[in-house]
């Protein structure tokens, strides 16, 4: 009897406390992964599925550091920074992460603008009633109300699933791609590896993990929870970007069809999987474009007011926090507004949205893992040897894929 009203207690504790973990790592499969991912599909079938099990163990060890940080000292990153590199450095850094954060708004705006199209609205309609809609369980809310929200929403990404299974994908050829995968190393094939790969970390992604666990108000005692939360939220992120590019693999790349946008592969699988299937992609990319567009001004206005000692939060009323709505409203309006520019040119403000990410994320991680170690800061919890390693080869590696990547786009 005992023992399971302790199973229901560590049950009920670990419902309390999931939710950033999950949450952080639905919103990595956005607009810019599913486009990486089903371009990959489109382009190497099955042979690039063994990039995602780096890709987890890179998303993992990141959101594991965030979390512990954030547990161990009541601080988002942002505060941090702040209080151990100056407000100068601080400034410059996050005048960088607003534009940003601006250009991957945009992303998942068109990615809005692409699905609605498929499902016949247009792009008139739907993305400012997405705005506004965004704006108001934003401003209206409160964390918890928008966490649920959240969560939900993570779910609907398992309709890439659905959509997987319909293309009736060959499981042996899969299995043979996971062991032996078959790869021509042109550059067009390592830019993809780096892209896959590269896209699992984005510099804001690590402010909002941070930040939303020390929102929830957890600390050191929840770690463990918190670990398993982060652990699902990883797991889940790799599991949509397998069925996705299994999709696409099973389909387009069979019949010889190469896209650019995730809006072209839900388009491409309607004569090969039929409308369903079509529709059914064209879903997940609507909610996770949706899902995006929720999250990041949230973020962005989040961290930037912590860095600059501003309120911040959804608990808090407009009067409360007025630079935080005014930053998340300005962050929603500027990436709604640019979609809506006829002939705007949308493939080159997402490479220079990604040019722009990838050279702030090496700086982000190098403080990332300064901070973490340091006594002053962490105290007891700050990283041992073996968390060192793995996150000093993290960095490095990510820091190594993403200039590898600024050179691909800007060179190439």
């Amino acid at each position: 009897m005992n023992r399971r009203k302790t199973l229901w207690k560590q049950l009920a504790l670990l419902l309390a406390v999931i939710g950033p973990g999950i949450v952080t790592g639905s919103v990595d499969n956005d607009a810019g992964g599913i486009t990486t991912y089903s371009v990959a599909g489109s382009l190497h079938g099955f042979n690039m599925l063994w990039t995602l099990g780096p890709a987890f163990l890179v998303l993992i060890a990141v959101q594991e550091m965030n979390s512990r940080m954030g547990l161990a000292t009541g601080k988002g990153l942002a505060d941090l920074i702040r209080e151990n590199a100056g407000v100068k450095i601080t400034f410059f850094l996050f005048a960088a992460l607003f534009v940003a954060d601006v250009g991957n708004t945009t992303t998942e705006f068109a990615g809005i603008a692409g699905s609605s199209e498929i499902l016949g609205i247009s792009k008139y309609i739907s993305v400012p009633l997405v705005a506004a809609l965004v704006w108001f369980v934003v401003v209206k809310g409160t964390y918890k109300s928008a966490e649920r929200l959240f969560l939900i929403f993570s779910t609907f990404l398992l309709s890439y699933v659905v959509s997987a299974l319909m293309a009736n994908p060959d499981w042996n050829e899969i299995g043979k791609a996971l062991v032996h995968p078959k790869v021509d190393w042109n550059r067009g094939a390592v830019e993809l590896v780096v892209g896959l790969i590269g896209t699992t970390v984005a510099p804001w992604m690590m402010f909002y993990m941070q930040s939303a666990v020390t929102e929830k108000g957890l600390t050191m005692k929840d770690y463990k929870f918190t670990l398993i939360d982060v652990t699902f939220g990883c797991l889940l992120t790799v599991v949509v970007a397998f069925f996705i590019m299994v999709a696409c693999g099973s389909t387009l790349h069979v019949h010889g069809i190469h896209i650019e946008k995730a809006a072209d592969a839900a388009r491409a699988l309607e004569p090969l999987a039929g409308r369903f299937a079509s529709l059914i992609f064209s879903l997940g990319l609507f909610v996770a474009s949706f899902f995006s567009a929720c999250i990041l001004p949230v973020a962005s206005s989040f961290y930037i007011c912590e860095a600059f000692g501003f309120e911040a939060g959804i608990d808090k009323s407009w009067k409360e926090a007025p630079q935080f709505y005014t930053l998340f409203t300005a962050i929603l309006g500027l990436g709604a507004l640019v979609i809506m520019i006829p002939g705007i040119p949308l493939v080159r403000i997402t490479i220079l949205t990604q040019v722009l990410n990838g050279l702030l994320l090496p700086l982000v991680l190098l403080g990332m893992m300064l901070l973490s170690g340091k006594r002053e800061v962490m105290g007891a919890h700050v990283n041992g040897p073996v968390t060192s390693i793995i996150g000093w080869t993290t960095t490095v590696i990510l820091s190594l894929l993403s200039l590898t990547l600024i050179g691909l786009t800007v060179f190439g």
